[in-house]
């Protein structure tokens, strides 16, 4: 049974959503998808001003958390950009 497929720029409104839901995070934060065959995670950015402000290491360990769940439940399309938080 094959998992519905998302594009890049789905997947990341859903992450930024459930980011939002959760804690304060940081504004600046970009997200993106990175792809490993068949397999994929989220990835985070941001410069040393946002890196160093409250809250960002907890949310990189959110988003990795919400990642892992995504990419059990759909697939990746081809195509999207990163977009920030």
């Amino acid at each position: 049974m094959s998992k519905p497929v998302k594009t890049e720029a789905e997947l990341v409104a859903m992450a930024r959503r459930e980011l939002k839901a959760h804690l304060d995070c940081p504004d600046g934060i970009r997200i993106a998808v990175l792809r490993d065959g068949q397999s994929w995670e989220f990835r985070a950015e941001a410069d040393d001003v946002t890196v160093a402000r409250p809250g960002y290491p907890e949310c990189v360990a959110m988003l990795v958390q919400i990642g892992d769940h995504l990419s059990k439940q759909y697939d990746v399309s081809q195509g999207g950009v990163p977009d920030a938080v």
